[in-house]
């Protein structure tokens, strides 16, 4: 009686090891869930990426305001009838004099 229980008990091992370690078993079911999980949050990110560039793209289809707000800050333009006043630091000037002198 001992052997047939230690029989099946071996058979049983033996058919349970595919199903957990095996192609297509919960080890390897467990791996692919861990890395859709990790592209999910990737694609939450490009995704949220993406809306914001669609959103600039149609800012800047549709209004001149973010035309002219890039124009300022990147190419250092002024509008029309703006006066642009540029400060100039006393150190700036000391150093400016001294040149002048020499």
């Amino acid at each position: 009686m001992k052997i047939l229980t230690w029989t099946f008990f071996a058979l049983l091992l033996l058919i349970q090891y595919p199903l957990w370690f095996g192609k297509g078993g919960w080890w390897e079911v467990w791996e692919l869930q861990s890395k859709i999980d990790d592209q999910l949050v990737t694609n939450k990110n490009l995704e949220d990426r993406n809306s914001a560039v669609r959103a600039q793209i149609s800012d800047l289809k549709t209004g001149l305001d973010e035309v002219e707000e890039r124009a300022r800050s990147e190419l250092g333009m002024i509008g029309s009838g703006e006066v642009f006043f540029k400060t100039i630091k006393k150190r700036d000037l000391s150093d400016q004099n001294s040149s002048e002198k020499n």
